[in-house]
C-alpha cells in the first residue's frame, strides 16, 4: 500500500526493535506496578531509545521511530491489566495465571480496543481539538531528536531545552529514591468536626502534563479536588463514629477516601462519561461514514487516491475483527458455564455478556479515548473506569441470578465477573492509549492502517510477555488476600478494589447511596458546563472534574498548577518577538520534565528487579531535612527551567533564507 516515494515506517526492523523494547519496558512496568504501586509511561522512552539505535542505520525516518514507540506504548499500556486479573486469584478462583488463557484474555481485549479505536481517530483525532498532552510530547520529542519541526536552530534550541528539563527531572527523583529529598509532601489535619489532608507527589512530569493540558481542564481537576477534600473527606470523616478515637489520622482520612469517596468519583465519572458519549456521538457517526467513504474510494480508485492521514484500516476489516472476536470470547466463557449457578442458564448468560461486551466497548473505548486527549492515559483514572465496567456486569449478573446465592456460587459469579472485566479493561486501556498514539501519528505525518498494524502487534507483543511476570510474581510473593499469601505479599490495589466491588454487589452490600451522589454531582457538573460555554469563553469539562474527585490528591495536585504555570508563562508568550516559537519551547520545556520522569522510571524498575528491593538506591531514612529541601529545591528547579526557556525564547533566531529575527522586527 502507498507509493515507492513513501518514507520508511513499518520495517521488520522496526517492529524487531519494537519488541524488544516491549519485552523490557513491559516487564518493568508490570513488576513496579505490583512491587511498589507505581507505573510508567512507555510512549516517551520507546522514542527516546528508537532514535538512539536507529539513528545508527541508513533510511531511518521519523515515521519509523513512531512505529516503534507506537508497538512499544501499546504493549506497555496492557501492563494495566494488573488492575484486575490478580483479583481472580485474591478471591480463590485461580491459583496461578494459566499461561495461554491469561494471554487470550488480554491479546482479545486489546485487539478490540485496537478496534474500536479507528472510527474513532477522526471524531477524537483529527476531528477535535483536545490537547493529548503525552502524544504531543511524544511528537515534540521525535520531530526535535530527528531534525524535523522548525529551522536548524529552533530545534537546537529546542532538543537542548529536552535535554536540560530531562536532566533536571530524573535528577530530582534520583535524589528523592536517594532520600536527600521528599518524594511527597503531605498534611493531614482537622477540618470543622472532621479532618481532611493536603499531598502531592514531588513529580515534575505532572507539571508537564498540566503545561500541556491547559488551563479549563486544570481548573476542572481542581474543582474536582475541591468537591473531594474540602467537602468530602471532612463530612465522612465528622460523622464517622469512630473518628474521635482514631490512632493515626492520616490512615484514618486516607481510608475513608477509599471506602467512601472514590465510589462518589465513579458515580460523577460515570455521569460525565455518558454525557461525554452524547456529545461525540454526531463526530463519531461522521468519522464511520467517513471511513466507510474511503473504503468506497479505495475500492473504486485503489489506496493512492486517499490522503495518507485518511487510509485507516478498512472499515470492513474493523467491524469484521470485531465481531469474530466474539466467538473466541464466547468459548472462553464457556469455561465457566460449566458451574453453578451460570451453569442453569448458560446460553443466556453467554449471550448477555457477548452483548455486553459489545456494547460496553464501544461506550468505554470513546470515553477512554476522550479521557486520554483531555488529560493524558498515564493520568486516566483508567480504575476507575474498570469500576463502571465491574458494576455492569455484576448487574447483569444479579438480573440473571439474583443475590445471596451462597458461598460458592457467589464465588463463581465474581470469578466471573472479574473475568469478563479483565476483557473490557483491555479495550479501556488500549483505546486509552491508541488515541494518544495516533495524535502523535498525525502530528509527524504517519500513515494510520500501518500504525494500527502496529498496535495490533504490540498488543500481541505485550500479551505474551504480561502471563508470565505475574506468575514469578504470584510464586514469589502472592497477593494480599490471597488464600496462602505471605508476609510479603503484593497489595495491588486496584485489582483488591475491584474485586470488592464485585463481591459488593452479587453480594448485595455495596452502598449503592455513594455512587447516586456522585451521579448527581456530575449531573450538576453536566449543567454547570453547559451554561458557561453559553458564555463561549470558559467551560469545566466534566470528566476531568470526575476524575479531579476520584484520583487521590497527591497524583493530581501538580496538574492543575502545571496548567497554571503554563498559562501564565503562554500569556507572556503571545506578547514575546516570536510567539509560535516561545510557545513551542514551553511545550518543549514541559516535555521534556515527561522524557526525564519517564527515563529515570525505566531505569529504576530496572535497579527494583534487579535487587529484589523496594528502596535500592535509599541512602538515608525519614531524613527531617528531606520536607523543607525537597519543596524548596522543587520549585527553584521548575522557576529556573521556566525563567531559562523564557530567556531561550526571547534570543534572536537566524531565519534560513533571510535575515535575523528580533524583537525589533517585531516591533
Amino acid at each position: 500500500m502507498g507509493t515507492s516515494a513513501t518514507p520508511a515506517e513499518l520495517t521488520i526492523r522496526g517492529v524487531f526493535l519494537g519488541a524488544i523494547i516491549t519485552v523490557l519496558l513491559t516487564a518493568a512496568n508490570v513488576y513496579l506496578g505490583l512491587k511498589i504501586g507505581i507505573t510508567f509511561a512507555t510512549s516517551i522512552p520507546a522514542a527516546v531509545i528508537s532514535m538512539a539505535v536507529l539513528r545508527n542505520f541508513s533510511g531511518a525516518t521519523i515515521q519509523e521511530n513512531n512505529i516503534v514507540q507506537t508497538i512499544a506504548s501499546s504493549a506497555g499500556t496492557l501492563s494495566a491489566i494488573i488492575f484486575v486479573l490478580p483479583g481472580l486469584i485474591m478471591v480463590g478462583w485461580w491459583t496461578g495465571f494459566p499461561f495461554w488463557l491469561s494471554t487470550a484474555v488480554i491479546a482479545l481485549g486489546g485487539i478490540l480496543g485496537v478496534m474500536y479505536s479507528v472510527p474513532l481517530r477522526r471524531a477524537l483525532v483529527t476531528g477535535s481539538d483536545l490537547p493529548y498532552p503525552e502524544g504531543v510530547a511524544a511528537a515534540e520529542v521525535l520531530k526535535v531528536g530527528t531534525g524535523e519541526g522548525g529551522g536548524a536552530e529552533e530545534n537546537k534550541r529546542g532538543l537542548a531545552m529536552i535535554v536540560i528539563a530531562s536532566v533536571v527531572s530524573a535528577a530530582y527523583q534520583f535524589l528523592t529514591y536517594m532520600g536527600f529529598v521528599t518524594g511527597e509532601a503531605s498534611r493531614t489535619f482537622r477540618a470543622g468536626d472532621g479532618a481532611t489532608s493536603v499531598s502531592a507527589l514531588m513529580s515534575m512530569a505532572l507539571i508537564g502534563v498540566g503545561h500541556l493540558v491547559g488551563i479549563a481542564v486544570g481548573i476542572a481537576m481542581f474543582s474536582g479536588m475541591l468537591i473531594s477534600w474540602a467537602i468530602l473527606v471532612p463530612h465522612f470523616t465528622a460523622i464517622d463514629p469512630t473518628f474521635a478515637a482514631a490512632p493515626d489520622l492520616a490512615k484514618f482520612v486516607g481510608g475513608v477516601f477509599k471506602a467512601k469517596v472514590r465510589f462518589i468519583g465513579a458515580g460523577t465519572i460515570g455521569v460525565a462519561a455518558v454525557w461525554t458519549l452524547l456529545k461525540i456521538i454526531g463526530p463519531i457517526i461522521a468519522g464511520l461514514r467517513a471511513a466507510l467513504a474511503a473504503n468506497r474510494a479505495r475500492a473504486a480508485q485503489g489506496n493512492a487516491s486517499l490522503d495518507i492521514a485518511e487510509r485507516d484500516l478498512p472499515i470492513g476489516i474493523v467491524g469484521g475483527t470485531i465481531l469474530v472476536s466474539m466467538i473466541p470470547i464466547g468459548l472462553l466463557l464457556a469455561a465457566f458455564a460449566q458451574t453453578a449457578p451460570i451453569a442453569a442458564a448458560p446460553g443466556l448468560t453467554i449471550a448477555a455478556t457477548v452483548a455486553y461486551i459489545l456494547v460496553a466497548g464501544v461506550v468505554i473505548a470513546a470515553v477512554c479515548g476522550y479521557m486520554a486527549g483531555l488529560i493524558g492515559a498515564s493520568n486516566s483514572p483508567i480504575s476507575g473506569v474498570g469500576i463502571l465496567a465491574v458494576l455492569g456486569i455484576s448487574l447483569i449478573l444479579v438480573a440473571i441470578f439474583g443475590r445471596h446465592l451462597g458461598i460458592d456460587a457467589t464465588k463463581s459469579l465474581v470469578a466471573y465477573a472479574l473475568f469478563v472485566t479483565a476483557i473490557v479493561f483491555g479495550v479501556a486501556t488500549i483505546s486509552n492509549d491508541n488515541l494518544q498514539d495516533l495524535k502523535t501519528g498525525q502530528l509527524v505525518g504517519a500513515t494510520p492502517w500501518k500504525q494500527q498494524v502496529a498496535l495490533i502487534l504490540g498488543v500481541l507483543f505485550g500479551a505474551v510477555v504480561i502471563p508470565p511476570i505475574l506468575t514469578v510474581l504470584n510464586t514469589a510473593f502472592g497477593f494480599v488476600g490471597a488464600p496462602g499469601a505471605g508476609p510479603n505479599a503484593l497489595a495491588a490495589p486496584q485489582a483488591a478494589l475491584i474485586s470488592s466491588i464485585a463481591q459488593g454487589v452479587l453480594g448485595g452490600n455495596l452502598d449503592w447511596n455513594l455512587v447516586g451522589l456522585g451521579a448527581a454531582i456530575g449531573a450538576g457538573v453536566v449543567v454547570l458546563d453547559e451554561l458557561l460555554k453559553r458564555g463561549g469563553k470558559y467551560s469545566l469539562p466534566p470528566l476531568a472534574v470526575g476524575m479531579g474527585i476520584y484520583l487521590p490528591m497527591d497524583i493530581t495536585l501538580l496538574i492543575p498548577v502545571g496548567a497554571f504555570i503554563g498559562w501564565f508563562y503562554n500569556r507572556w508568550a503571545e506578547r514575546s518577538p516570536n510567539p509560535a516559537f516561545a510557545e513551542r519551547l514551553g511545550v518543549l520545556m514541559a516535555t521534556g520534565l515527561i522524557v526525564g520522569e519517564s527515563l529515570f522510571g525505566v531505569a529504576f524498575a530496572g535497579i527494583v528487579a534487579a535487587t529484589r528491593s523496594d528502596s535500592p538506591l535509599e541512602v538515608v531514612k525519614d531524613w527531617p531535612m528531606a520536607v523543607p529541601l525537597g519543596l524548596t529545591l522543587f520549585a527553584a528547579s521548575i522557576a529556573y527551567l521556566y525563567f531559562k526557556t523564557r530567556s531561550d525564547a526571547s534570543k534572536a533566531i537566524a531565519a534560513p533564507d533571510g535575515p535575523v529575527i528580533s524583537e525589533a522586527t517585531y516591533r
